[in-house]
This record gives C-alpha cells, sequence and structure tokens, in this order.
C-alpha cells in the first residue's frame, strides 16, 4: 500500500472526530498589520477524502512557510454543504485576517460569503468558482473542462480513434460545477476525437466510499460491454480500479485525484491513468496571495480567476507521483519550483472570472 501524506494535519485528524483543527502553533494576538500574528484558515467540503488533504496541506504549509499565522483547517469528515458552512461561519469569528473557501455547493455559501466580506474579511475562493452574489471576487482552480478533455485524449490513446462502443462517466456530486465541468471536458472531447463512442451519463456516483462503490457497481453490471468507465471525482478512481480487479474487467478504468489506492491501482496497470489537479498547488497558492494581500495590501485581492494547472498520471510518471505523495515534505519539495514561477508573475495567471470552468 503507498503511505498516506505525512504531517501535522494528519497527525491532528487521528486526535478529533471531524468538526475542526488547528494546523499551525497557535497563539494570541491577531490583526493584518505587517508585523502582527495573523488568524486565517481554510474551510473544506469533506476533510476525509483526499482532495481536500491535498489543499488543505498546501494551505497550512503556505502559512507555515510565511511565518506568525495561526492555521486553521474546518471541515466535517463527510460531504455536508450545511455543516461546512456553518464551520466556515465559525471560522470568521475565529480567525478573521482572511479565509480560503472550499465547497461543492456554492448557492448555500453565497449569504455567508457575502456578510463575510462585509465585515472587510478577505475570502478567496478555492477549487469551485464564487457565485455573483457573494461578493469573492478572486478564485483559484482549475480549468475542469480542460482536465476532463485531458482524461478523455488518454482515453482515445488506449482505445484507438475509430473505436466504436460506449464509456460511462459518473459524477459523485451532480451541479457541482468543477465535477459537471470535467464531465463536459469528457464528453465533448471523445465526440471530436473519436465520434464512434457513445457516452452514457453522467450517472450520480456520490462522494461517499461505499455508496459509490454501490453506484459504480451497478453501472458496471448494467453497461458490461462498456468500452471504458470514467469518473470525475475522487473516490470513483479508487472503487473503479477495485471493481475491475473482482470482476476481471477487460474494460478500462480512470479516474481524479491523488488517493493512495488511486495511486496504486495506476501503478499496477488496473486502471490506465489518471488525472492530478494539482490541489496540493491550489491550496498553497490561493493562501500564499491571501496572505500576501493582507500583508503588503491591506487585504485587497486580486480580481479574477487564477487558473492552475494539472497533469496526467500514466506509467511514465506514476512513480514519481508516489514519491511526492509519500510525505507533505516530498510534495513542497516537488511543487516548490512551479510555486515559484506561478508566484512571481501571478498576472500571468489571471483570467477573467466569468471564464472559470
Amino acid at each position: 500500500m503507498i503511505p498516506r501524506p505525512r504531517g501535522p494535519v494528519a497527525a491532528a485528524l487521528a486526535l478529533v472526530l471531524g468538526a475542526a483543527l488547528s494546523t499551525a502553533s497557535c497563539g494570541d494576538g491577531g490583526g493584518s498589520g505587517k508585523g502582527e500574528r495573523l488568524r486565517m484558515g481554510i474551510a473544506v467540503a469533506n476533510y476525509s477524502l483526499n482532495f481536500a488533504r491535498e489543499m488543505y496541506e498546501g494551505a497550512t504549509e503556505a502559512s507555515r512557510q510565511a511565518g506568525n499565522i495561526d492555521f486553521k483547517v474546518v471541515g466535517p469528515p463527510n460531504t455536508d454543504g450545511p455543516a461546512e458552512q456553518q464551520l466556515f461561519q465559525n471560522l470568521t469569528v475565529t480567525h478573521p485576517d482572511g479565509i480560503v473557501l472550499e465547497n461543492l455547493d456554492p448557492p448555500i455559501f453565497t449569504r455567508p460569503a457575502a456578510q463575510a466580506v462585509d465585515k472587510g474579511i478577505p475570502i478567496v475562493a478555492l477549487d469551485t468558482a464564487p457565485t455573483d452574489g457573494s461578493k469573492v471576487g478572486f478564485y483559484v482552480g482549475n480549468d475542469n473542462h480542460e482536465l476532463g478533455g485531458l482524461l478523455a485524449e488518454a482515453t482515445v490513446r488506449k482505445l484507438g480513434k475509430d473505436a466504436k462502443g460506449t464509456v460511462v462517466v459518473g459524477v459523485p456530486n451532480p451541479g457541482t460545477p468543477v465535477l459537471d465541468s470535467r464531465a463536459r471536458g469528457i464528453k465533448e472531447t471523445l465526440a471530436k476525437l473519436a465520434p464512434g463512442i457513445r457516452v452514457l451519463g453522467p450517472f450520480q456516483t456520490y462522494s461517499d466510499p461505499a455508496q459509490n462503490f454501490g453506484a459504480w457497481q451497478s453501472q458496471v453490471n448494467a453497461n458490461p460491454s462498456a468500452l471504458a468507465f470514467l469518473g470525475v471525482g475522487d473516490a470513483d478512481s479508487y472503487n473503479l480500479g477495485r471493481l475491475k480487479e473482482q470482476k476481471k474487467g477487460t474494460y478500462l478504468t480512470a479516474g481524479f485525484d491523488v488517493d493512495p489506492k488511486t495511486l496504486e491501482y495506476v501503478k499496477k496497470g488496473t486502471n490506465f491513468a489518471g488525472v492530478d489537479p494539482e490541489h496540493y498547488l491550489k491550496g498553497y497558492v490561493a493562501t500564499a496571495m491571501l496572505i500576501t494581500a493582507v500583508r503588503e495590501d491591506d487585504g485587497r485581492l486580486p480580481d479574477g480567476w487564477f487558473k492552475t494547472p494539472g497533469l496526467v498520471m500514466d506509467p511514465s510518471n506514476i512513480d514519481e507521483i508516489i514519491k511526492r505523495q509519500q510525505s507533505v515534505r516530498n510534495a513542497y519539495q516537488w511543487y516548490k519550483p512551479q510555486l515559484d514561477r506561478l508566484l512571481a508573475s501571478p498576472d500571468t495567471g489571471m483570467r477573467p472570472l466569468r471564464e472559470a470552468r
């Protein structure tokens, strides 16, 4: 089994039962002055799943590198929008110097985010673009349509552009913009590159691992002759690998994110590929830019979408990625050259917020 990331956050998670945790040494004080200790934090949709852990570990490392910050991570143990909403609102009281907000249900955060902005709290939207009424104007995230296209391109390279048959696509939380964009990217790119492939779905596969496994089991049973099963979420990837091994399937399986189980299935060749949205990098960039804005520009954040990259995982790079994922220190060292480039000239990464997808 590939080791799970280690570090202060992972250690803390073993000691709490789910609501909130502090990921940097705490201290008294606060405020936005350059020499004062800042109280900041990040809210995530589900701290148990790999995608969120990657983001808050990157965010925590950015706060550690900046220094003199009491940085707190909050999030429910399962995907629960109202629970995260309450934790976010609590965070605006206890850590008001700046917050990174990642969520899977943007509409219910519209009012709480707007209230925080009205109080003068700098808010950065992470991974999911903010709604118009939220008053949040800065977003750090991938082009998810593009990432879906990357997975579709990898699929066509395996199947061939003349392939004919069906590909089943699953989305854990339909209605979540980033996930829907990935699914559209898969579907539209397959239609363009391999018109003989018919896409079924996207079907709801749920983010809870047990529900997710059951949903994919139903799809595999219903579509035994499918060419491939592709998921756009965290649990999709490793549950598809598990099912394929159990059923000795000859179809292709692949998904997103870098859960240790997913990396293991890519390493063994069970999953032919995977897409890494580089969540750690996103969390780091969002937090680093938030800290810079508070310390150097009175909390004034950029306007727009800071587009972050992603990559395809396959036999050519999986060993390197596995090594990166073995510790938080490895991750930071691996990402550092890329982080330095992105943060040295942040304007080059900016796009209009309306273009986020």
